[in-house]
């Protein structure tokens, strides 16, 4: 069992030629002083320390839809 957070969006998505590096630290698309590239990197390290997993799934001009599975709790008793 497995709780699972979906985050879409509308916007103009992720070229296929980058979408690979997405989770790299310090890679960033914005202009300089507009960003660290550090949020998905960070946002993927605390995923997989809690035994989670982190997909994503783009089109450009459709939007991005990032799928995060994290381990669920056994039952209380």
């Amino acid at each position: 069992a497995y709780t699972l957070i979906e985050i879409a969006d509308t916007g103009t998505g992720i070229a296929p030629e980058i979408i690979e590096q997405i989770f790299d630290p310090f890679f960033t698309t914005k202009d300089p002083g507009q960003g660290t590239g550090l949020g998905l990197s960070i946002a993927q390290r605390i995923v997989h320390q809690h035994g989670g997993s982190l997909f994503v799934e783009s089109q450009e001009g459709a939007g991005t839809l990032i799928s995060i599975r994290l381990p669920g709790l056994p039952p209380r008793p």
